[in-house]
């Protein structure tokens, strides 16, 4: 299974939790299971097609993936939502 690891907003939608385990053979999948896991998360990270939203960042041992790149069983998934605002 792999380690994600979710920063806030997301880990406060998974019940607090900043690392969870979920198993899948690609970013999608894992992302499917998150989700499904806990619902809360439902359209924060994947989009209606099930794909990565645009705003959202996954990374896969230190590496920029999409939703079709593999997982290992060993895997750390990063799970990073953009930041933006503040002061011009």
């Amino acid at each position: 299974m792999a380690i994600v690891r979710l920063r806030a907003p997301l880990k406060n939608l998974a019940g607090g939790n900043r690392e969870v385990t979920i198993d899948g053979a690609s970013v999608g999948e894992v992302l499917q299971e998150l989700e499904r896991q806990y619902p809360r998360i439902e359209g924060w990270v994947l989009d209606e097609h099930g794909r990565v939203r645009r705003h959202v960042n996954v990374f896969v041992n230190g590496e920029r993936v999409r939703e079709d790149a593999a997982v290992a069983s060993d895997a750390t998934v990063h799970v990073l939502p953009s930041i933006s605002g503040g002061e011009r």
